[in-house]
């Protein structure tokens, strides 16, 4: 199968890695306006060829779209116009937005809106990584507004990716990742933002941190072209999170205020039932 990969970065790189490893590309277009990204997707062998937007599409079988969401939702009615047969699939962190823009198109049914539930803070072909989404999830959105032999690619790709797929409305996609994916990003922000504005030493800093705030503060590191289109786009939803948030941290400051251990104890206590759902 030819598969044309437009964004050759990070997910897109690491798709390409293993299903070209698994057989399931027989051979891997990249499509990036970034020729740095071009060059080093070439250099790894994670694409045979770079071509143009319209020459790549023609020419495949299956096209995924692996740019920022805001990105996305400009160039997916571009990629919808040029299709006759092929299948597309985008691989974005939001939704909702991306399924209402081709909603009325006229070949809407030649689209599976998907997320693959995996990233690192870091960006671009060279951090791709053969193995990055074994036994991670895929949610598959709206799947009733897709044609079956697209829905029948887009699993097999997932199956080879080693990923087991979740069904789901795009509306509650985008409510379900604000909770879990997007307020994550938002704290260690926050958090390296806190830490660089009052500890003035960045020796201290790289000589104390521990594991337990490199792991909190990692997805600072995170690309804001990324990650300021998905906040966007999710606007309503990542405020809604971030209202509960900010009211569970008033409760730890008014513990520590009040010097009221117990209630700072009980908190902490609710909060370790987490390992119920995450081991």
């Amino acid at each position: 199968m030819k598969v044309t990969i437009i964004g050759i970065g990070l997910i897109g790189g690491s798709m390409a890695i293993k299903l070209k490893a698994s057989g399931f590309a027989s051979h891997v277009i990249a499509v990036d306006n970034n020729e740095s990204h071009c060059r080093i997707a070439l250099e790894r062998g994670l694409a045979d060829e770079v071509m143009d937007l319209d020459e790549a599409v023609a020419i495949s079988d299956l096209v995924i779209i692996a740019i920022p969401v805001d990105a996305t939702l400009k160039l997916l009615p571009v990629v919808l116009d040029i299709v006759k047969t092929q299948a597309v699939m985008d691989v974005g962190s939001t939704k909702q937005l991306i399924c209402q823009a081709v909603a009325d198109h006229p070949k809407r049914k030649r689209f599976c809106a998907t997320h693959p539930m995996w990233g690192t803070e870091y960006s671009g072909p060279g951090s791709a990584i053969a193995s990055a989404f074994t036994g991670k999830a895929a949610v598959i959105c709206n799947a009733v507004e897709t044609d079956n032999d697209v829905l029948d690619i887009v699993k097999k790709l997932y199956s080879n990716l080693h990923m087991h797929l979740v069904y789901m409305d795009a509306a509650a996609h985008d409510v379900h990742t604000a909770y879990i994916s997007h307020v994550s990003h938002i704290t260690s922000f926050a958090l390296a933002n806190t830490v660089l504005e009052k500890e003035k030493g960045d020796n201290t800093i790289f000589e104390l941190a521990s594991g337990g705030f490199e792991s909190t503060v990692r997805l600072a590191k995170s690309n804001s072209a990324m990650w300021v289109p998905i906040f966007v786009q999710n606007r309503e939803n990542v405020l809604d999170v971030l209202n509960e948030h900010i009211s569970q941290l008033k409760k730890f400051k008014a513990c520590l205020e009040k010097e009221n251990y117990d209630y700072l104890a009980s908190l902490i206590e609710n909060a370790n039932s987490i390992k119920r759902i995450i081991k």
